[in-house]
């Protein structure tokens, strides 16, 4: 599952068949956007890889002047000068008790998906199972969950009413981001992916076993601007908020 998640293969079984999709990678950021087929031009991927080779730069300056901000598994307080994304990463992770690279993901999703509201009614940033939508009608996103009986089976429905919404998942089993937990999916909502992103990583750290489920879905509910959290581990599950979940046909 790993080597799935690091292929990124997962992408194809996952995308609305309504858009057009590109693929923007830049260093670490490997980001899969769908945008109206109608609004799709080649200059608008130049666009959005200009932006992020900005964020990038931006994040990169500020990290070598303050490594700690890379490297801290708690909230850092912000130097003079820090940049827009650090300053969203920062709060972000102050929210959810996490060091900010827990939101970095979120964070470009996030900014990338403003960039793009500009030119689509219809917008879908996916970075690393981190997920900013803007969207006219009702979608559903896929949970990946490791080896639980749970994976590939379920989606989370995303109604046209909660959009823009982030919604961001952290693993212990799956992909290649740090997490001190064992969760199969640690999955969070709320209208900032940034935010979403850093309270998904702060679930998937309390998740060791099965037992720990309800504790962490405690932990994210008192986080404001969460709307909604699904936490797997093996064959458990918890949830609460506004978390629909609709089963998917892989037959």
């Amino acid at each position: 599952m790993r080597d799935d998640f690091t292929t990124r293969s997962y992408r194809s079984r996952h995308q609305g068949e309504d858009l057009t999709y590109f693929r923007i990678c830049l260093k670490q950021t490997d980001l899969s956007i769908g945008i109206n087929s109608e609004a799709y031009a080649p200059s608008l991927e130049n666009r959005v890889m200009e932006l992020v080779a900005r964020l990038r730069a931006d994040l990169e300056t500020y990290i070598t002047l303050h490594p700690v901000f890379f490297s801290s598994l708690v909230p850092v307080p912000l130097k003079a000068g820090a940049p827009e994304i650090a300053r969203i990463m920062a709060g972000a992770a102050a929210a959810a008790g996490v060091g900010p690279m827990a939101a970095v993901a979120g964070a470009f999703a996030q900014e990338v998906g403003h960039l793009l509201e500009d030119y689509s009614s219809e917008v879908i940033v996916e970075n690393g199972g981190d997920i900013y939508i803007k969207t006219t009608r009702d979608r559903l996103v896929g949970v990946i969950a490791g080896s639980s009986p749970f994976s590939n089976r379920l989606a989370v429905k995303i109604k046209k009413e909660e959009s823009p919404v982030g919604i961001c998942t952290s693993s212990g089993t799956v992909g290649p981001s740090f997490s001190k937990g064992k969760a199969d999916a640690a999955l969070v909502k709320a209208p900032q992916a940034s935010l979403a992103d850093a309270v998904a990583t702060g679930v998937g750290n309390r998740i060791l076993t099965e037992q720990d489920l309800k504790d962490a879905v405690e932990y994210a509910r008192e986080i404001p601007g969460v709307t909604g959290v699904l936490a797997i581990k093996n064959d458990q599950l918890a949830a609460w908020g506004d978390i629909e979940l609709m089963a998917l046909d892989n037959g």
